[in-house]
């Protein structure tokens, strides 16, 4: 049996729910000198997705904490200079390339490994074709390779496809950006700066840093929240708590241990708090049991279920407010329209920062109106109607 140590403070729910906003950027001044950049630093991880409705995943969580900085600013920011690259975090995520050594672990697992869920026909021969081109040409996406695919559907990965994935896996070629949502491919020796490119870091020191990381990026968190943030085993996390300076501390309600980052407990979280649309991959939520112990808020993504059983519609992105989670809003685009498929708010409170952030998504998109079709409850219809009407004076 782990013991544990006794918690240094107790924080109420409200102080840790204030400190998890502010250590995600959305609680105080944003830092719009350090941009795009800035959030990626901080939050350790940006989470890539297909979909794209509003914008992508990634575009949404600088907007989140920024406002409406622009897209092509932000994919600029994402992957020139190479201050980013993409590997598997909590998923296919923008990472900072001062990460680059801490996922040596993860390198080397796959390499024990040996495959992934492809198995290559001659290994030696199909990543060393992949290695001369890429010497040669320099970036290439899969399809410049050689081609994606043998034909057939789209886990149907050609040779080529498997071997560059392999050698994304081990470190001997680095995702360096995304062109028309493609992975564009480099070596690693070229990508990743000489300073950083090793592998010299042993698996608990790399460990010890992503919990670290998590734990700053999350303010105050439970042992459950430090492994889901970069895809931990649990007790990967408990091997190294007491190493990586978190505090202890109890939180009212929670029912469980957590730390929390000294920095986030040396001053009262205060500033102003961000109104804004959240995408379902953002960091702040992509943790579901986490999301409903700080914010008492059940979210589920929605694109993958049949749409007569939807609740809330195929991308429902919650509305932040004032700290809380007010409501939902499933968001669409028609020429200049921003249509708001559904908008379900959980009482008269949630009217103008959802006629708020809606106004404010649609002059980032280049929309020059909005739209709401189906508002829950009916009641809210006329009241969000109007708001949004005098948003488009």
């Amino acid at each position: 049996m782990t013991l544990l140590p006794s918690p240094e403070l107790t924080l109420s729910a409200d102080e840790a729910r204030r400190i998890a906003l502010r250590a995600q950027g959305l609680l105080g001044a944003p830092d719009r000198r350090s941009g795009t950049r800035g959030v990626l630093r901080s939050l350790g991880a940006v989470q890539l997705d297909t979909i794209s409705v509003l914008a992508r995943s990634h575009e949404l969580i600088p907007y989140a904490r920024l406002g409406a900085v622009g897209r092509d600013a932000v994919e600029e920011a994402y992957w020139s200079d190479g201050h980013a690259f993409e590997y598997w975090s909590h998923a296919a995520c923008i990472l900072p390339i001062e990460e680059w050594p801490h996922f040596a672990f993860r390198r080397r697992a796959r390499r024990a490994r040996g495959h992934r869920w492809h198995i290559l026909e001659d290994a030696e021969r199909s990543c060393a074709a992949v290695l001369d081109r890429l010497k040669i040409d320099g970036p290439l996406t899969s399809t410049e390779l050689g081609g994606a695919k043998n034909g057939g559907p789209w886990w149907d990965w050609s040779e080529t496809k498997i071997a560059v994935e392999w050698l994304l896996d081990t470190g001997e070629v680095v995702c360096t950006q995304r062109r028309g949502w493609k992975r564009v491919y480099d070596l690693a020796e070229r990508a990743v700066p000489d300073t950083l490119l090793h592998d010299d870091i042993d698996d608990t020191e790399c460990v010890r840093r992503l919990v670290a990381q998590a734990g700053a990026a999350m303010g105050v968190a439970t042992r459950a929240d430090l492994a889901d943030y970069h895809r931990l085993k649990g007790e990967q996390v408990a091997a190294v708590l007491d190493s990586t300076g978190l505090v202890p501390v109890e939180v009212e309600g929670w029912g469980k241990p957590a730390w929390a980052d000294p920095a986030a407990l040396a001053a009262p979280p205060r500033g102003r708090h961000r109104t804004t649309l959240l995408s379902p991959f953002d960091s702040l939520i992509w943790d579901r049991p986490r999301t409903e112990r700080i914010f008492g808020f059940t979210h589920r993504l929605e694109a993958y279920t049949p749409k007569p059983k939807r609740v809330h519609g195929y991308f429902a992105m919650p509305l932040l407010a004032g700290g809380r989670l007010l409501g939902r809003v499933d968001p669409a685009r028609e020429g200049q329209t921003l249509v708001a498929r559904q908008v379900t708010l959980d009482g008269p409170k949630a009217v103008q920062p959802a006629a708020d952030a809606l106004t404010e998504a649609a002059g980032w998109v280049g929309c020059t109106r909005t739209r709401a079709e189906r508002v829950l409850p009916e009641s809210l219809r006329a009241p969000l109607t109007a708001a949004l009407a005098r948003g488009q004076d």
